[in-house]
């Protein structure tokens, strides 16, 4: 599922403005870089991409990063410990567990574990670190596939609501958490604030980030709320290596009422798991939410 690094650091506007024309142009008339790994495809591309095609072997493989990026402890830490005291004496579901980035510290902790997982490859990966005794997992889609037992805590973590490219899915995705739950457990979903204030009239993406052989964007169609996140990385040859990965962007106030739908009521909002307080600036958030007493 989605597992796009995001930085912290906001690109100034004219670094932005300059890669994105650049990017966008070498893409269009492709005769600066070669883009390897997937063929170049006319804007929107989401259509056209499934998800079991993106999360293959050479994803999995290469998806951990051991101590950097999303894997560095200041980032995983507050994120294993938020979890571990929602979670309490209960066990815990992950949808879109992956190769078990933050299942495993979070069983570690004495947490058990269970996982939801729609990428074969990914579980694959998984496996090579603890087996199925440990963290099980069911594969299949997070809108429907059902884990035995009930849970304290269902959490959806980096972003991954956000792979399924529909309000109807998303929606049944907050069902089928609440499903899951047991009388006073919680959902969790840590999601991104799309970044719509940074586009200029007649200009289709954002850079996120900015380094020596690397740039990520995002390319935006308002009409759909469909984002596709690019991420490239290059050396000094003219060769670039490309991959991309298509969501469907949620405003906070719309994940409120997708909540709202299924049975679920906000209990708190903060834009990190340390518990920074949730502003207009926030470029991100970790919301929890209960079952209303009124479903």
């Amino acid at each position: 599922m989605l597992r796009a690094v995001r930085s912290s650091t906001p690109v100034p506007d004219a670094v932005q403005r300059r890669v994105v024309v650049d990017v966008l142009r070498r893409l269009e008339d492709a005769q600066g870089w070669q883009v390897i790994g997937q063929r170049p495809r006319p804007w929107p591309i989401v259509g056209g991409m499934q998800q079991e095609e993106i999360w293959d072997v050479d994803a999995a493989k290469r998806y951990d990063a051991p101590g950097t990026g999303m894997f560095a402890p200041e980032v995983l830490g507050p994120t294993v410990d938020r979890l571990a005291e929602l979670a309490g004496a209960g066990k815990a579901l992950e949808f879109a567990i992956g190769t078990g980035r933050v299942a495993i510290p979070l069983a570690e902790r004495g947490v058990s574990v269970t996982g939801i997982e729609l990428s074969r490859p990914m579980i694959d990966q998984l496996r090579t670190k603890v087996d199925g005794a440990t963290i099980p997992v069911i594969v299949g889609d997070m809108t429907t596939a059902v884990a035995p037992g009930n849970y304290a805590l269902v959490y959806l973590v980096y972003n991954t609501i956000s792979n399924l490219l529909t309000q109807a899915e998303q929606v049944e995705c907050f069902r089928n958490a609440a499903r899951h739950l047991t009388s006073g457990g919680r959902f969790v979903i840590e999601l991104w604030v799309p970044e719509l204030r940074k586009l200029p009239p007649g200009q289709q993406a954002t850079v996120w980030h900015s380094e020596p052989g690397y740039i990520g964007l995002d390319t935006y169609d308002v009409v759909r709320q469909h984002v596709v996140s690019h991420h490239f990385t290059f050396d000094e040859s003219r060769q670039a290596q490309l991959f991309r990965t298509p969501h469907r962007y949620i405003w906070p106030a719309e994940l409120d009422l997708m909540a709202q739908l299924a049975g679920f009521e906000l209990e708190a909002r903060h834009a990190d798991w340390a518990g920074t307080d949730f502003t207009a600036d926030s470029r991100s958030h970790v919301s929890v939410y209960h079952i209303s007493q009124d479903h």
